[in-house]
């Protein structure tokens, strides 16, 4: 399978690298400068996940953690309004992100100006909460992989979204308990030597299709109502060749072209509300969706749901001036990638190469007058701070 799944990925990648040339994809724009009358939507992969529960909230209580520090610089260099991070360890009474928020944003980084959001969300997540059952097919139960999203404790690899702006929280969706199986058509794995299905009914009536959440998060904009969809699918690897994460990913990232494209009168969210967006809704999707267009290895490229979709505008890349200085200077399996490495937002082993992998991606009722990732050279301001995360901060300018 992931033999077939390379060989295909290079035929892929030579028709759309061609595409790009052509002018398909579009970048706007290095400068952090916001035009007046804008708001900046950005997503961010923190790394600030810790081994236990507790641990991160302690580290950002002593005021010295310099991952936070840094982390913090990114945000006040690019000051976005509305920013979702992902990676941020959960807990039950919101410890991390209000320490991340009061003990780090709001004071000076760098001899930067601090940001103070008045509006956050944050809510409970599929990674670290045991299923009773074992889903890795090894014979052990509750382990990490056992969980209904990878992860040693109920929360980590959580998520946080920031605001300037108003949440309506009184109209939230999430869909932590939505199950997989429940999707019509769904990309679940099958037995490669029988293709039978790789988890029993039993583990299909409790599998949650998403591996932390998928939230919509309405946020009131001026007269606008914009729905923040936000989401970190599980990696597309760390399996075999049954490629359960490749087909966990595929689908996850298809719950968001569903919702937005009236196809999904199967969906509940777990209020039991069923359907989703109305086709004339603002919505941005964001976040760490584990998915490059050409390279690395998901199924059947999964972002092309994404990239592709009628009511979405993706004819604007984000690019940095960093991302490609370090693809030709760290070399490995970067020189056999066909995407454009300008905008790779993931900084990943010379085994794995640099990635596009990170999404802010608007409805095309919204207009872009601008996008970035933030991923210096080393003689930009900011380079430094950038490599506290395995990832890049990316963003987009909207007109209000």
């Amino acid at each position: 399978m992931k033999a077939i799944k390379f060989a295909f990925r290079i035929l892929f990648a030579a028709g759309w690298s061609i595409l790009l040339a052509g002018g398909a994809a579009h970048s706007i724009g290095q400068t952090l400068e916001k035009k007046e009358g804008c708001i900046r939507i950005a997503t961010y992969n923190v790394a600030l996940h810790r081994d236990a529960l507790g641990d991160l909230a302690k580290e950002l209580a002593s005021d010295h953690s310099r991952p936070a520090k840094s982390i913090s610089e990114v945000i006040q260099r690019v000051r976005p309004d509305i920013l979702l991070l992902n990676e941020i360890d959960f807990d039950q009474q919101g410890n991390t992100a209000n320490l991340l928020d009061e003990k780090y944003l709001q004071r000076p980084q760098n001899g930067l100006q601090p940001i103070t959001y008045p509006h956050h969300f944050v809510a409970p997540v599929n990674t670290g909460v045991d299923s009773g059952m074992d889903l890795n097919h090894d014979g052990k139960k509750q382990t990490a992989d056992d969980a209904f999203g990878y992860g040693k404790f109920p929360g980590q690899f959580g998520m946080v979204v920031f605001s300037n702006f108003e949440i309506d929280r009184s109209q939230v969706r999430t869909f932590q308990n939505f199950l997989w199986k429940d999707m019509p058509g769904a990309a679940l794995p099958a037995q490669p030597d029988s293709n039978n299905p790789f988890y029993n009914d039993e583990i299909q009536n409790l599998f949650r299709l998403s591996s932390k959440s998928h939230w919509d998060v309405p946020i009131l904009v001026g007269h606008r109502t914009i729905h923040f969809l936000v989401s970190h699918p599980t990696p597309p690897v760390f399996d075999g060749p049954e490629d359960k994460n490749g087909c966990r990913n595929h689908d996850e990232i298809r719950l968001w072209a569903d919702y937005v494209a009236g196809k999904a009168d199967y969906l509940y969210d777990d209020q039991k509300q069923q359907g989703g967006l109305p086709s004339d809704s603002w919505f941005v999707i964001a976040g760490d969706l584990n998915a490059d267009p050409i390279d690395g290895d998901s199924r059947n490229h999964a972002i092309q749901q994404l990239l592709n979709h009628d009511g979405i505008n993706s004819l604007f890349t984000p690019s940095s001036t960093g991302g490609a200085f370090w693809a030709e200077k760290q070399g490995g399996e970067n020189k056999n990638h066909q995407g454009n490495p300008s905008f790779d937002t993931g900084d990943f082993s010379d085994r794995v190469g640099n990635l596009r992998i990170d999404y802010v991606l608007p409805s095309k009722n919204l207009k872009i007058s601008g996008s970035g990732v933030f991923w210096p050279k080393p003689d930009e301001p900011g380079s430094k701070a950038a490599q506290a995360s395995d990832h890049r901060l990316v963003w987009i300018d909207v007109e209000k």
